[in-house]
């Protein structure tokens, strides 16, 4: 089959981590896997950052709230020129920020195909910061550019859904996958635990993720308030740095405070817990989720993105109605006093995980971009 080469235009790459950079670094490693040239666009992420092979470095700016990563600033004159010299088969949008878009107009310009993924639903977390008088704005911003495209892929049916009924053409269902060999329940750690305080037995709640106003945090500190209420013995650990940090670790200093894990650390963490707590409504997918439940987590989340595809409720997690956060805190609290099928929620969670490769996810990626080639 013809190798293809493909241009992936994104604001964010590793080694950031977020759930972006962590979903494209696995798609450019697979597709060059299979034989295909990738070459990568992005802002520097650091004044010395050059840039590698295969790897454009372009200048950028920072994103407010969200240190570490940057907005790519327009490059269309840049891109046009580097596309000129060598002309890829498909261009690749994977941020929606002013790079993106230029990217879209430039590929256009030049009659390469093109095509988008829709990571992040940036409209919701407007409302989060006091801007939510912004998000009719920022939403019609965000689907305009993937309507220029002729495919966007997106992690869910639930999402494609949306998006087709909002007008946008050529909605195309990708995944996303988990590495369930660097997530895995024998990475569980004794030590790990007795670091955290937690007796024999005693339920370890755990949250991964940005300690940010979208994650719904409040809702975190509730349920554990009432988990503790039947289990005075629980424990909670927070993995994962941002704005609120601080002040969460003021209000709890009985807690524990991990910061930022990656690769087995980041595992052994998961693994070591017994109760994934997230309240997240702003997700369109969620990789935490299925990387808890393939480390063998008993998971409780809100009905919508990667829980509403994953989880089977009662069987290998609960999920609740989105928005209801007295249902979120009731579920918390019955699981907790029910500690005991922990242990089988988590087993069933840890086999529901197994046949999500990303080398399936991969293997649908460049399934799409031929279906654009074609078209």
């Amino acid at each position: 089959m013809m190798r293809l080469e493909i241009a992936f235009v994104t604001e964010t790459f590793p080694p950031e981590v977020n759930g972006v950079a962590m979903t494209v670094g696995r798609l450019v490693h697979g597709m060059r896997e299979r034989g295909h040239r990738v070459d990568v666009i992005r802002p520097r992420q650091g004044e010395a950052d050059a840039g590698s092979e295969h790897e454009t470095a372009l200048p950028g700016f920072p994103l407010p709230g969200y240190p570490g990563l940057r907005f790519g600033l327009p490059a269309g004159r840049r891109l046009a020129r580097l596309w000129r010299q060598r002309r890829p088969d498909l261009v690749h949008v994977v941020t929606e920020g002013p790079l993106g878009w230029s990217a879209v107009a430039t590929a256009r310009r030049l009659g390469i195909p093109v095509t988008s993924g829709f990571h992040t639903n940036f409209d919701r977390y407007s409302v989060h910061y006091g801007l939510g008088w912004m998000r009719p704005a920022v939403a019609a911003y965000l689907r305009t550019l993937h309507r220029r495209t002729q495919a966007t892929m997106v992690p869910t049916e639930a999402l494609a859904a949306d998006l087709a009924g909002e007008g946008i053409a050529g909605v195309r269902v990708v995944g996303r996958g988990v590495d369930t060999r660097l997530f895995d329940p024998a990475r569980r750690s004794a030590a790990l635990r007795a670091g955290w305080g937690a007796a024999d037995g005693a339920p370890v709640c755990l949250y991964v993720g940005r300690l940010a106003a979208e994650k719904n945090l409040g809702l975190v500190e509730q349920a554990y308030a009432g988990i503790r209420a039947v289990r005075p013995d629980a424990r909670l650990v927070w993995v994962g740095d941002g704005p609120q940090r601080a002040a969460l670790a003021a209000r709890h200093p009985e807690q524990h405070f991990a910061g930022m894990r990656t690769g087995e650390e980041l595992a052994a963490h998961y693994a070591s817990a017994d109760l994934f707590l997230f309240p997240s409504l702003t997700e369109t997918y969620g990789n935490v989720v299925a990387e808890a439940m393939a480390s063998g987590l008993a998971v409780l989340a809100y009905r919508s993105a990667a829980a509403a595809e994953l989880i089977a409720s009662g069987l290998n997690g609960v999920t609740v109605a989105p928005g209801d956060g007295s249902a979120f805190v009731e579920a918390a609290v019955a699981l907790a006093g029910a500690a005991e099928q922990l242990p089988a929620l988590g087993a069933a969670a840890r086999a529901a995980m197994l046949p999500r490769s990303w080398e399936h996810v991969v293997e649908r990626f460049e399934r799409v971009a031929r279906e654009a080639l074609a078209g």
